[in-house]
């Protein structure tokens, strides 16, 4: 297979694998579970399939002093992210909160801006404001009523933490270790916060017995949107670059507002169809810039005319 036809696949996979969050999440809380404790043992069950492939990969599990502190921080904004995302599909649509949490590089670009000086072109600019017109759009549901404030302080919450972690782990000592490495001991400190909070209330819910097939559920969510994902975006980035890799993220939301239709009845009107355009094409112009012509080209390459 072409390598780059491979690279787009790859990319495509994590994306759609990643937007599995809500497939797999919702069904754990209607059992009984609550967000602390689902993403628990999906970190618990992650952590020792990462150190597996480390394994496999012929890599060391050492780590200098110094950084210590840094995957700490690390750990501590990925676990925040994935509390505030889990947190807003209690109180409005997965599909729209994972659109909404879609645009975390806009917000990695204002961040750039604001605190390390970096020129924010007048197209970001517009894409910015295009992606508030679909934001605004997206808080009304689909029967006319105001979607939850808190529910959308949680997934803006997530996606400042998520962008912010971006951020630090290209700017830290972190960016030249491995990335499975870094994403081992990223859930690891983060599982910590949840051991300890577990601890500290004494609650850990699980499914029931006759529930027993949820763990299924906990174990999809190591596996998809997080093992999956990782390996397809590392190998897709290898194969394409980060930029073609980033902009196929739009599959992300669209695969959450697809089960959130097909599988947990949510209501898809012509209105939210726009606002998650809105979003979905400004964040893509973002993080394309002015690379979106020639990944355009690129892709059409892949698909040459028949001579007559």
């Amino acid at each position: 297979m072409n390598t780059k036809v491979k690279g787009y696949i790859l990319a495509a996979i994590s994306a759609a694998t990643y937007g599995m969050n809500p497939l797999f999440a919702l069904p754990l809380y209607d059992g009984g579970m609550d967000l602390f404790s689902v993403l628990f043992f999906r970190y618990l069950f992650a952590i020792p399939i990462l150190a597996v492939m480390l394994k496999l990969r012929r890599r060391d599990f050492s780590i200098k002093k110094s950084d210590v502190t840094p995957l700490i921080i690390l750990g501590v904004l990925f676990a925040l992210s994935s509390i505030t995302l889990f947190s807003s599909y209690n109180h409005m649509d997965a599909g729209v909160a994972s659109t909404i949490l879609f645009i975390y590089p806009i917000i990695v670009a204002v961040i750039m801006f604001i605190f390390f000086k970096e020129k924010i072109s007048k197209m970001t600019m517009a894409c910015i404001a295009v992606a508030m017109i679909g934001i605004a759009l997206l808080c009304k549901s689909g029967d006319g009523a105001m979607i939850s404030v808190k529910g959308l302080l949680f997934v803006f919450g997530s996606a400042l933490s998520y962008a912010i972690y971006i951020v630090y782990i290209n700017k830290s000592r972190i960016k030249g270790m491995a990335t499975i490495k870094v994403t081992m001991y990223v859930l690891t400190f983060g599982w910590f916060i949840f051991a300890i909070r577990a601890l500290a209330t004494g609650e850990l819910n699980t499914p029931s017995s006759e529930q027993w097939y949820l763990w299924f559920n906990v174990l999809a969510l190591a596996i998809f949107p997080t093992i999956i994902s990782l390996i397809c975006t590392t190998e897709a980035i290898q194969c394409i670059g980060s930029t073609p890799t980033a902009i196929l993220g739009v599959l992300e939301p669209v695969t959450a507002v697809f089960f959130g239709v097909v599988i947990f009845g949510e209501v898809l009107t012509p209105r939210i169809v726009l606002g998650l355009i809105l979003v979905i094409t400004s964040v893509t112009f973002v993080v394309a810039g002015g690379n979106i012509g020639k990944i355009l080209l690129r892709i059409k390459k892949m698909f040459p005319k028949k001579k007559a």
